[in-house]
């Protein structure tokens, strides 16, 4: 059974770092794109990191501070965020990634990162 479990996340002032991690179950990660989404109250959840083998893409309004990577050996997804602002408070949740960019399964129950002073 395919399942992800995002931790990491909390309160953090503006200019803060946090990284998360995203354990997953079920499939091997390593062969599949995977992605950070994240969902801020009342839009959808959008796509913000990718990352398939060691190729990564970011939204532009993440480039530069997020850095997606992977623990192959422990099936592991992580998200290091960097100089952090308000705007980035948000769920944040891993899965694997559609050519679409939409995730492939259901989603787990996300961790929140609020960026506030």
């Amino acid at each position: 059974q395919v399942q992800f479990v995002e931790s990491g996340g909390g309160l953090v002032q503006p200019g803060g770092s946090l990284k998360l991690s995203c354990v997953v179950t079920g499939f091997t990660l390593r062969l599949y794109a995977m992605g950070w989404y994240r969902q801020i109250p009342g839009k959808e959840r959008e796509l913000i990191a990718r990352i398939r083998d060691d190729d990564t893409s970011y939204a532009d309004y993440v480039q530069g501070r997020f850095t997606i990577s992977k623990d192959k050996d422990w099936n592991n997804l992580y998200l290091e965020m960097r100089n952090l602002k308000r705007e980035d408070t948000a769920v944040y949740y891993c899965n694997r990634v559609r050519s679409t960019s939409e995730g492939v399964y259901g989603w787990g129950q996300g961790t929140r990162v609020t960026v506030s002073s």
